[in-house]
């Protein structure tokens, strides 16, 4: 396994500073949407995250925005296989520190405080984001809290992804979605047409997993489609995490859906990238097939 940690960042001379992530262009340039890499920024003791204000945001927000279970499950169990915990939803934050669940406030950018700050830091992300793949859109936020030692087991996401450690210690465990032995054609054609929730996970991927020790003050980029887990350290954790899609993404998306048909119709087909043309063909046809059929499912999988 390999161990990658984030530098902590540090405010100017006066104490304050106006940033809220530090990022390295040059690792940017060279990292971004395609493997995870280590970020810092300066929103560790922001007020947004102290446990009153994250209790009143929970009594805001729809039930379905927030979801939680017992934190206590295996790497592999899947997302939302945990018991139930037993408590209201309120209670569990409340008793976080014993309750040993696993928590996550989705889309909590429809709070304008919270959509202020991610916009604050996807501003930035953008300046960078821009050059290589324009059109940054879809912004979203969601905030874990956790256990002490709970666990968020294996999952993909579909966005770009730049997770923020607020309180806490945690590790990320990152695979390279490139890595067809990981992650296969077939199974990221079902996570993107969204007929399938689950992905397998193997014990030898715990050797081919990039690892960041996450500490408030760090945090880390998971690129769409991005095999990870995350284990918690032995204190309350709460994290950020800042999302967005680009319209490269959407239509990449769409290509890996008609390429889900096609399979289920006996043909092999090749995977994005490999055909302009090809591509194009997939991407409109697919796009009009769902607008005929009038499919009420999105275009990406939602979100964990």
């Amino acid at each position: 396994m390999r161990t990658t940690t984030s530098g902590r960042a540090a405010p100017n001379k006066s104490g304050k500073t106006d940033q809220s992530l530090v990022l390295d262009s040059t690792v940017f340039r060279q990292q971004f949407g395609r493997t995870a890499f280590g970020v810092s920024h300066y929103l560790a003791d922001h007020h947004l995250f102290e446990l009153g204000r994250l209790l009143e945001l929970s009594r805001t927000l729809p039930a379905s925005n927030v979801r939680y279970s017992s934190g206590k499950v295996g790497i592999g169990d899947g997302i939302y296989r945990g018991a139930p915990i037993g408590l209201s939803i309120q209670e569990t934050i409340r008793r976080i520190d014993k309750s040993g669940a696993w928590m996550v406030l989705k889309f909590v950018e429809h709070d304008p405080e919270y959509r202020d700050l991610m916009d604050a830091c996807l501003d930035e992300v953008a300046v960078l984001s821009n050059r290589f793949e324009p059109g940054m859109c879809r912004r979203e936020a969601f905030i874990f809290i956790s256990s002490p030692g709970s666990l968020t087991p294996y999952h993909i996401d579909p966005e770009y992804n730049f997770l923020l450690q607020i309180r806490g210690t945690k590790t990320m465990n990152v695979l390279d979605g490139a890595d067809r032995s990981v992650l296969s054609e077939p199974e990221i054609e079902k996570f993107f047409s969204d007929r399938k929730h689950r992905i397998d996970f193997d014990d030898d991927y715990l050797e081919k997993a990039a690892s960041f020790a996450l500490e408030p003050g760090a945090g880390v980029h998971v690129p769409p489609a991005a095999p990870h887990w995350v284990q918690n350290g032995n204190e309350v954790s709460i994290s950020f995490s800042i999302t967005f899609r680009t319209p490269a993404l959407e239509r990449r998306a769409l290509i890996y859906g008609a390429n889900s048909y096609l399979r289920r119709l006996g043909l092999k087909p090749r995977p994005p990238g490999s055909s302009h043309l090809t591509d194009s063909v997939k991407y409109h046809g697919h796009r009009a097939l769902r607008r005929t059929a009038s499919v009420a499912r999105p275009i990406f999988r939602s979100r964990i």
